[in-house]
């Protein structure tokens, strides 16, 4: 028996590469099935996701004023492209009056978690700040009060905006700010808001951001409220972000960025003579950069 044993190793070397090639072969193909397998599992949640925010966006309870401006705001194409599911944590960022909270509070009731980041009144050393930003606290808070069936699960959250913190960390899956990044570079504070997003954001979390965009860079001292693209890529990227995405579902390019009192010339705020009320109203609201960032894992 043993003098047959060199001509089986010899017969198994043979074999070996073929057994090998065979094993190789099959791996790829069982990756690709188990991907195939994921997409088919993914697709039913992605298209319930996408019904559940559609039925938010159309919901009954939004303020008619707000849903009339949908058509320069784009939200369901606006979160969508965040990717924005049900059953996330999303902070959005000083939210004002509500605009987005009335979609997204109700979008995420069941599954997710809506917070309102809103700044702490107390943070503020001013005087003239602290009631502003009470009143906007307050504002929103009786907003949330009076629709319980929509905004009962949301909270509201305040920060402090100069040492910005917004939850524990690695607690949210999705950052959202909607036209606040002007107000951080006048206020030098926009280095610390965005570390606080990074900070917050769970590894492979998204931020969202939506900002009036300039023409070209602009000074931190510039009071237009445009901003340039570059610049917000910028301080995203030296907080950590990576790039993932621009869209310009939000771009108007009949916005020509030279208005006597900057964005606020324009729709809503239309701070400018009666006389050019026509004018700016063919205008429309700003035009807008819409960015997608990433936290690395």
């Amino acid at each position: 028996m043993e003098r047959n044993r060199p001509a089986r190793l010899l017969l198994l070397a043979a074999l070996l590469p073929g057994l090998a090639l065979v094993a190789h072969a099959q791996k790829p193909a069982a990756k690709a099935k188990d991907a195939e397998s994921a997409a088919k599992t993914a697709e039913p949640a992605a298209s319930a996701g996408n019904a559940a925010l559609k039925k938010a966006v159309a919901g009954s309870w939004r303020d008619p004023k707000n849903v009339a401006r949908d058509a320069y705001r784009h939200p369901l194409e606006t979160l969508q492209f965040f990717g924005v599911r049900p059953d996330q944590t999303v902070i959005e960022i000083t939210p004002g009056g509500g605009w987005y909270a009335e979609i997204l509070a109700p979008y995420l009731a069941e599954r997710g978690r809506y917070v309102a980041a809103v700044v702490d009144p107390d943070s503020q050393s001013e005087d003239g700040a602290r009631k502003y930003y009470t009143k906007a606290k307050a504002n929103l808070e009786t907003k949330f009060a009076g629709a319980p069936a929509q905004f009962g699960k949301a909270v509201v959250a305040a920060y402090d905006s100069y040492k910005p913190a917004f939850g524990p960390a690695a607690s949210a899956d999705v950052v959202l700010t909607f036209r606040n990044v002007h107000n951080w570079r006048s206020a030098d504070q926009a280095e610390g808001m965005f570390k606080g997003f990074f900070d917050v954001l769970k590894p492979g979390g998204t931020l969202g951001v939506v900002e009036h965009r300039a023409k070209a860079d602009v000074p931190a001292s510039d009071k237009s409220g445009y901003v340039g693209q570059a610049q917000v890529i910028a301080m995203a990227e030296a907080a950590g972000f990576k790039l993932e995405a621009k869209s310009e579902i939000n771009a108007n390019p009949r916005d020509t960025k030279d208005h006597p009192n900057g964005v606020w010339t324009l729709p809503p705020s239309n701070d400018h003579a009666a006389a050019d009320a026509a004018k700016y109203k063919a205008i429309g609201e700003s035009d807008r950069m819409t960015l997608r960032f990433r936290k690395p894992r």
